[in-house]
């Protein structure tokens, strides 16, 4: 079955427009990846959002000189559209030698363009580069798990199988940076830090959660969609009162993205890791 990205510029050759163009954003509908993993729009396990951090912002002042921002979008998880990625950046790139009268004037512009491809409304916050400079490097939370001694026979699909608990109640933070996936157009790797946050009856077994995590290594789908898959197993084997999966991963083109799913409802602090 042809991918919904298939139509999209990515892996093709595209020509790079430098004039204002909301048409080069694509939409991907979530609907087909949420009925693959038994999900059901309106009836989604889960809140989150997706949030994206811009380091290639660029327009043109009134005057003709040109300013230079970072940018932060937040994506609402049940938003219907998925905005693909290779679209957003050509999208961006059109902005570069358009004239708009002020940063204000252009959050408000992206933010309803993005709001009419996702079919949610997104939230774009601009930073200088000077405010951007005062935040520190984020520190991940929890105990990284990578120093565990594990065993690794598959790496083509996730392996749900592989995860273990004990019955115990528990409550743990974990992380790896072991997460590698591969876009599922053009393969190439996309790499990242996944976060598991749970309490619940039973506790996981890390060891367990690692090799699971490995076996990504060559999966082909998008970040959401892994840290959603993520977030299913887990939901299935722990039945948690708790329970968190986020990914921060590494910037491609000028752009990162950072699915977060939760059980609970609210939002993450976007800390930008080394990597990043």
């Amino acid at each position: 079955m042809q991918h919904p990205a298939e139509l999209s510029p990515l892996g093709k050759t595209s020509a790079y427009v430098d004039q204002y163009s909301p048409a080069l954003l694509f939409p991907i509908p979530r609907a087909a990846k949420w009925a693959e993993l038994g999900l059901q729009t309106g009836q989604l396990p889960y809140h989150g959002v997706d949030i994206w951090n811009c380091y290639e912002l660029s327009w043109l002042l009134p005057s003709g000189k040109p300013v230079v921002a970072l940018a932060e979008f937040r994506i609402p998880a049940d938003s219907p559209n998925i905005i693909e990625s290779k679209s957003f950046k050509l999208y961006l790139n059109s902005l570069n030698q358009s004239v708009f009268a002020d940063a204000q004037a252009l959050q408000q512009i992206i933010a309803a363009d993005l709001s009419g491809v996702a079919g949610a409304p997104v939230t774009v916050r601009l930073s200088s580069v000077r405010e951007a400079g005062q935040h520190v490097l984020g520190e991940v939370p929890g105990l990284c798990i990578d120093d565990l001694d594990i065993q690794v026979q598959g790496y083509d699909q996730p392996r749900p199988e592989l995860l273990r608990c004990t019955p115990e109640a528990g409550a743990a933070t974990l992380h790896s940076h072991l997460l590698k996936s591969n876009c599922p157009v053009t393969h190439q790797p996309d790499w990242g830090t996944l976060v598991v946050s749970y309490r619940a009856e039973r506790s996981l077994d890390a060891a367990s959660l690692l090799a699971y995590l490995v076996s990504f290594r060559q999966h082909a789908d998008f970040h959401e969609q892994c840290v959603e898959r993520v977030y299913l197993d887990l939901l299935r084997l722990l039945a948690p009162q708790e329970l968190v999966v986020y990914a921060r991963y590494v910037r491609r083109g000028g752009l990162d993205i950072n699915p977060w799913r939760s059980l609970l409802p609210g939002e993450p602090e976007n800390l930008r890791l080394v990597r990043q």
